[in-house]
């Protein structure tokens, strides 16, 4: 990875990247369906994310209202616990993305976090956030983890807003564009293989796969990136070695 300068600038996605994900969903099965301790959560997520970037693909990009949006997170709940012995209905379903969307209100940044953010910006580089999902959603989680105190408005760009959803390349250009950098000067961390990683590689920038859980990747041939799997990795890789 090339040293990151105060001529570049950084940005991270949200969900399972500046948070833990895995913690509503946890709590939403438990709180709907009274799963116990020894429920499969982190591979029943990962087939969840799965199935939610497979039907927003299918639909043309993340949908941001209206019924297209509700019938995507309610099928991927269907098909995604269906995989671990959990037959639900459509209605079923919806109470359990209901619990999932109260929950992810109620989150708090992984340890590190702002502190990697804070740093970077005070190194004089640009920090900011690209996140799919319907815009007011996505600020609410942003508000919740006090983002918004540390990274302006004009840097959040979120895909129900822009208009474009990751992996599109064009989201990233336009970003690239707006700041007035070159591809090679941006950086993306995301957890995401095919939304992050594939997208923002495609667009020519520099990613950090934020691979905290230890997934393969889904695609061949690789993509360029970086692995990191904590804030202290990540740190090492955008300011220790940078220096």
């Amino acid at each position: 990875m090339k040293p990151i300068t105060p001529n570049h600038a950084v940005f991270f996605d949200v969900d399972d990247t500046l948070y833990d994900h895995l913690q509503p969903f946890r709590a939403a099965l438990v709180e709907t369906l009274s799963t116990g301790p020894d429920f499969p959560y982190e591979p029943a997520y990962h087939r969840m994310r799965y199935y939610s970037d497979f039907l927003s693909a299918e639909a043309g990009g993340t949908p941001t209202h209206g019924q297209e949006l509700e019938s995507m997170r309610t099928k991927r709940f269907v098909r995604s616990l269906g995989e671990f012995g959990l037959t639900l209905t459509t209605e079923q379903a919806a109470t359990v993305q209901t619990a999932y969307l109260n929950r992810q209100f109620d989150i708090q940044p992984f340890p590190g976090a702002m502190e990697l953010i804070g740093e970077l910006q005070a190194r004089g580089i640009v920090v900011g956030v690209i996140t799919n999902g319907p815009p007011e959603h996505q600020w609410r989680k942003i508000r919740a983890l006090g983002v918004d105190k540390l990274i302006p408005a004009e840097l959040v760009f979120i895909s129900g807003a822009v208009g474009l959803t990751k992996p599109d390349v064009r989201l990233f250009e336009l970003i690239a564009g707006k700041l007035d950098k070159s591809p090679e000067q941006c950086c993306y961390i995301g957890d995401s293989w095919r939304n992050d990683v594939v997208g923002a590689a495609g667009a020519g920038w520099q990613v950090i796969w934020f691979n905290h859980r230890g997934v393969q990747p889904e695609s061949e041939p690789q993509p360029l990136h970086t692995p990191a799997a904590s804030y202290d990795e990540l740190a090492r890789l955008l300011i220790v070695e940078s220096l």
